[in-house]
């Protein structure tokens, strides 16, 4: 936004950029959290401009909130990659990522790459390397697969739903929120049943686990919310379904909103989902919700 200064300043005109947070008068919230408003009087011009570039270290911030989200029931620290396990359940809580070092790509030599592999082995799992954006390559020859799209949103630009809620949220997962997890909302049964153990598995935060209607959950969702590196906290969501019978109707829209909502109770400041990047419907639904695009991932193994 351009705008005109008051009489006495040594220049007539002035810019700000940042995220436009009310139009009656035009504001704008700085990167370093200023508020600017001005009234339309003095408003020379404002355009949009695209998201700003994401830097590497957000990236790497993001992803250490998001691994103590879903963090496995073990780990390991091995040349800067954290290792999980999680009873073969997900990519997320059975791979590892770089989380360690500096911003530059981490360096995946043959001696990391078999100590990793020595560690999966022992648990009777597969190798395989979760790679965000800017943070590592795959080392040559190696396959990748699962392409994710992570999205974030700062909750305070978030219009949420209003109204009375009719969403429940507890700390654990009862036995009718597992049964429409197990089923994904009536499609196909998951390749493999999670454990209570790796569902309600946190480091340093606290879970979730949100039903819209009884006895029988119309929709579902977890939410985690867990610190990052550089101060933020944030509320991550997964194992968001809804019925076959009954989606298209924003009940998964309110079930986000409300694990949001629960989220910044608890102090979270952002939120983020993780989706296949050919996952169209689900992310137009969170585009919808107002989450821009961060970074992305992949997987690769040998």
């Amino acid at each position: 936004m351009r705008y005109r200064l008051p009489e006495g300043y040594p220049q007539p005109l002035t810019d700000v950029i940042g995220e436009l947070i009310a139009t009656d008068p035009l504001t704008v919230r700085t990167g370093d959290g200023q508020v600017v408003s001005v009234a339309w009087d003095r408003v020379v011009a404002w355009k949009e401009l695209g998201p700003r570039p994401i830097r590497t270290s957000e990236i790497r911030a993001l992803e250490a909130a998001a691994a103590d989200g879903w963090p496995g029931t073990q780990r390991a620290w091995i040349d800067g990659w954290l290792l999980r396990a999680g009873e073969g359940y997900t990519g997320r809580a059975n791979s590892a990522v770089p989380l360690g070092g500096s911003d530059g790509p981490a360096l995946t030599s043959t001696d990391t790459v078999h100590r990793i592999g020595e560690w999966y082995t022992a648990r009777g799992l597969p190798l395989q390397l979760l790679l965000p954006d800017r943070l590592a390559l795959a080392p040559a020859g190696w396959r990748t697969w699962n392409e994710t799209q992570v999205l974030a949103v700062d909750i305070a630009t978030m219009v949420l739903p209003p109204g009375p809620s009719m969403v429940r949220i507890t700390g654990t997962p009862d036995g009718a929120w597992l049964s429409m997890h197990r089923h994904r909302g009536g499609d196909t049964e998951i390749g493999s049943t999670p454990t209570v153990q790796v569902l309600t598995a946190v480091r340093d935060g606290e879970l979730g686990f949100a039903t819209l209607g009884l006895p029988t959950p119309l929709a579902i969702g977890r939410a985690a919310v867990t610190g990052a590196p550089d101060g933020r906290r944030w509320v991550g969501l997964t194992c968001v379904a809804v019925a076959a019978e009954h989606r298209r109707h924003g009940l998964g829209a309110l079930v986000c909103a409300e694990l949001i909502r629960w989220g910044q109770t608890r102090g979270a400041t952002h939120a983020y989902v993780q989706v296949q990047a050919d996952n169209a419907p689900a992310l137009a639904l969170y585009r919808e919700l107002g989450f821009i695009d961060h970074h992305r991932y992949r997987y690769a193994a040998p």
